[in-house]
């Protein structure tokens, strides 16, 4: 994927002493011990990552983690202590002010927790107004902001004011005027978090289907790991300044860098992140077009299972067979196990949600197939199921039952 910021070595440093505790940092003495000696405090503390066009990228960490600083320092609203940032491999922080405004304008946008709108202008002018900071002329930014809101579903609320609309629609006002400006970066500190849950959840759903239809590359803050969990393709986790972890949703919970993290993940859904490609052990197989039922005893055998999955030559999924019927074909003296073969068993794709699973695998005498372009990938055992979703890491489990 293409590169469209690139963080290296950032640090941002508040208070008296920056440059004593600069060193600090390079030593990696913590943020506490940093304070204690220096009176200075570190927002953040030697950033590194990169996010790629067309992603959505969350930072998440409690108050005070850093997550917010980070963020102004990708626009400039904050200057770095020390460190580069790179937006399609330009840095930024090198930027003169009058070049600043420039990428300001035309490559970004920000979308703020308390909405930030105009309470004396109308939606429509709300929406404009970015537009008209650019010089854009008034038929322009009029169709601009209209196309927006009607994007945003309220084009019909175009005339009234800001206190006319509820929160979650204030909101949306708020992230049609970023959308207006056509911005190649959106940048979105705790955009939801003021939200009732129910209007949060419908804002997140509303994004991914934003960002599914424009592909614009977002920088999301939260608080909350299960909102980052649901909307982020990728997610920095951060503590004290620092990141502790970057990764996918799925990345992060079956294998957390540190004990923070583990804390982290304790009261998550597991079955609303992790995919039946994460919970999928190595099929146990029988080639159709070269196995016979001798040789389908044997691997019985060998692996001690009573079940073998059956696939020809390209490794495509055709079913499963039992000891049963292995035996049976033994006894009948055939040299060929195809009429034997299964086909009740479920199949999956990869990217299944285990919550969209559970059902199945509960209600299914057999396993579950794992299958991509009908090519066996992988099978779901219910015990190994459960115990990903129970478990922070994942148990490699070579056997089928």
């Amino acid at each position: 994927m293409k590169e469209k910021i690139r963080v290296e070595h950032v640090t941002k440093i508040f208070g008296r002493n920056q440059q004593k505790a600069l060193k600090l940092v390079e030593q990696q003495k913590s943020k506490t011990d940093i304070l204690q000696e220096t009176g200075a405090t570190v927002g953040v503390y030697d950033a590194n990552f990169t996010v790629n066009e067309g992603e959505i990228f969350v930072i998440m960490g409690l108050s005070g983690s850093g997550k917010s600083t980070l963020i102004r320092l990708l626009n400039r609203l904050i200057t770095p202590t020390s460190g580069n940032i790179y937006i399609d491999n330009i840095d930024i922080t090198k930027a003169k002010k009058q070049e600043l405004q420039l990428i300001r304008r035309q490559k970004m946008s920000m979308v703020f927790q308390n909405f930030a709108l105009f309470p004396h202008r109308t939606i429509l002018e709300n929406t404009e107004y970015g537009l008209e900071i650019r010089g854009m002329s008034k038929e322009q930014r009029i169709e601009k902001a209209e196309q927006a809101l009607q994007n945003a579903g309220l084009l019909v609320y175009k005339d009234q004011y800001p206190h006319q609309l509820s929160g979650g629609m204030q909101q949306r006002v708020g992230l049609a005027r970023a959308l207006a400006n056509d911005p190649e970066i959106l940048l979105m500190d705790e955009a939801f978090s003021a939200l009732d849950p129910l209007i949060r959840k419908d804002m997140q759903d509303e994004l991914l289907e934003l960002q599914a239809n424009v592909k614009k590359t977002i920088v999301f803050i939260t608080h909350d790991l299960n909102e980052a969990l649901r909307i982020g393709d990728r997610i920095a986790i951060m503590k004290d300044g620092q990141i502790m972890q970057i990764g996918t949703g799925e990345e992060i919970l079956t294998n957390p860098a540190n004990h923070y993290i583990q804390t982290f993940l304790e009261d998550v859904d597991r079955s609303k992140v992790l995919t039946a490609e994460s919970a999928m052990v190595r099929p146990i197989t029988i080639n159709t077009e070269h196995d016979g039922p001798k040789v389908a005893l044997q691997r019985m055998r060998e692996e001690e299972v009573s079940v073998l999955l059956a696939t020809n030559r390209q490794k495509q999924f055709l079913g499963y067979i039992t000891a049963d019927d292995a035996l049976k074909a033994a006894k009948d003296g055939v040299s060929s196990v195809t009429s034997y073969i299964r086909t009740d068993m479920p199949t999956v794709e990869p990217a299944t949600l285990l919550q969209d699973l559970l059902s199945t695998i509960s209600d299914s005498p057999t396993p579950i197939a794992v299958v991509e372009d009908h090519r066996l990938r992988g099978i779901l055992i219910r015990g190994v199921v459960l115990e990903a979703l129970s478990s922070s890491t994942q148990e490699e489990v070579n056997t089928n039952e």
